[in-house]
């Protein structure tokens, strides 16, 4: 069929690979330097690629070519964001797919288990720095994954103490500023923190011995790490 597709100059192309990140069809890739045209069938016409090209290489051109694939240019998308999640898996120790072998209960629990979750808000990232609920407390800060991962979170953990969670790496942020107001700022007791085995968890440690530094406190605080299978490992 004759339609609309881009060409692409390869003498004037400078090899900066705008156009191909531009083009979200993926019928650009860059070889040996240079941007090509490899999927004629995946380009659309619709030229998201050429304001992008500083070099004036991309044009519009009326050809025979085969007919603009929404499908395949759907499955293709797919495919990459699989194989980009798997390789974010394989490389981040905290995202490395794993499962646990678990045997189950010969009888049931005779009693149900009790939250001990004393107030609410409880995430990090919500939890008011004046709330009257810090006056006295022992605190709990920990990272979002071990309540799941540690079966006796709330009794062990939980009951008696005011808890905070966060994950560092899924909200992106930095916790230590707002742990120091809340520490400096009300007659905090103690200080447990209970984090994950993970590399990534690192971060949450480091933000609240960052707020014990700044807020001119001394307070009794300890860590508490939990194994990716459920275990206590200090």
């Amino acid at each position: 069929m004759i339609r609309r597709i881009i060409s692409i100059d390869e003498e004037k192309c400078v090899g900066c690979g705008a156009c191909a990140e531009a083009c979200h069809e993926g019928a650009i890739e860059m070889i040996d330097g240079k941007a090509r045209l490899v999927r004629e069938d995946y380009c659309d016409g619709l030229g998201d690629c050429l304001p992008e090209c500083p070099a004036g290489a991309i044009a519009f051109v009326e050809r025979e070519a085969p007919a603009y694939d929404e499908a395949a240019v759907a499955s293709a998308k797919r495919e990459k964001l699989r194989a980009d999640g798997e390789r974010r898996h394989a490389s981040c120790p905290g995202s490395a797919v794993r499962t646990m072998a678990r045997e189950e209960c010969a009888a049931p629990v005779s009693a149900e288990a009790v939250s001990r979750l004393g107030q609410w808000p409880c995430q990090i990232k919500l939890v008011p720095t004046n709330a009257p609920y810090f006056a006295g407390a022992k605190l709990l800060i920990a990272a979002d994954c071990t309540a799941y991962a540690y079966a006796n979170m709330h009794e062990g953990f939980m009951r008696g103490r005011i808890t905070l969670i966060g994950c560092p790496k899924l909200d992106a942020a930095d916790y230590s500023e707002k742990l120091t107001a809340i520490i400096r700022d009300n007659d905090v007791r103690e200080v447990t923190v209970v984090r994950m085995e993970v590399p990534c968890c690192g971060g949450l440690e480091a933000a609240v011995k960052t707020a014990l530094r700044e807020s001119g406190k001394f307070i009794p605080w300890r860590v508490v790490t939990v194994s990716i299978d459920g275990k206590l490992t200090d």
